[in-house]
């Protein structure tokens, strides 16, 4: 399931655009204005962003600009408009995409899928100390030896590999890894954040010094910037 954020002053066009990806398994976030946008990106993760340009205040194209500042999240505009001068503002501001209203339920589908593959397979292979997790290969090795994981324990170190030094609470990564109808519970999470640790402790990677309990909250992947 992929987390996305709808920013759009009207509400009618968040509950439409939600409509139309639920069934798709997206997990929608809404904000109706840029602060509460902004609000959202810097506590939340997010797939993709879904950002309307015509908004009071603080419009899409400085949004666009300010979230690209913290988050390089793939960004597809919505707008009435379609003037060639807005497009290239947009893509010029961080934008990846950009599409007008009324626009086609598949077409908008079809982009966000094209964005997320392309955002997936930049980085399908992370290297951190000589740990090499490869989604494509779906195989996690530490100076050429295998480390065996199961697969929701390969997709949750993924997951806090790709968002360094962000905190994930229990809760979030039920939701992002077991899915939102998971009846799972968060010492779930618990038992397999030990199985990870130790699996890839016994290959000599100091694994201690990287992946990190925050108390009273949950965890997060250290690595220096």
């Amino acid at each position: 399931m992929y987390k996305v954020l709808l920013v759009d002053d009207e509400k009618r066009m968040l509950d439409l655009l939600a409509l139309y990806l639920h069934p798709h398994q997206y997990h929608c976030v809404k904000a109706q204005d840029a602060a509460t946008a902004m609000e959202n990106v810097q506590k939340e993760t997010f797939d993709i962003v879904l950002l309307d340009v015509m908004m009071p205040q603080v419009n899409g194209w400085e949004l666009c600009e300010q979230i690209r500042k913290i988050s390089d999240v793939p960004i597809i505009m919505l707008t009435a408009r379609d003037q060639k001068e807005d497009i290239v503002k947009g893509l010029r501001l961080g934008a990846d995409d950009y599409i007008t209203k009324p626009f086609d339920e598949q077409e908008l589908l079809a982009r966000m899928e094209a964005l997320l593959r392309r955002s997936i397979s930049d980085s399908a292979v992370i290297k951190v100390a000589g740990l090499i997790w490869d989604e494509s290969k779906f195989e996690l090795t530490y100076e050429n030896q295998h480390i065996k994981l199961t697969p929701k324990e390969f997709s949750m170190l993924g997951h806090l590999i790709r968002h360094p030094n962000q905190v994930f609470a229990r809760e979030q990564l039920l939701d992002l890894i077991w899915g939102f109808a998971s009846h799972t519970e968060g010492r779930t999470v618990d038992s397999h954040v030990r199985n990870v640790r130790e699996k890839i402790r016994q290959s000599g990677f100091p694994i201690d010094a990287y992946f990190k309990t925050v108390w009273g909250v949950g965890y997060k992947w250290v690595q220096s910037k």
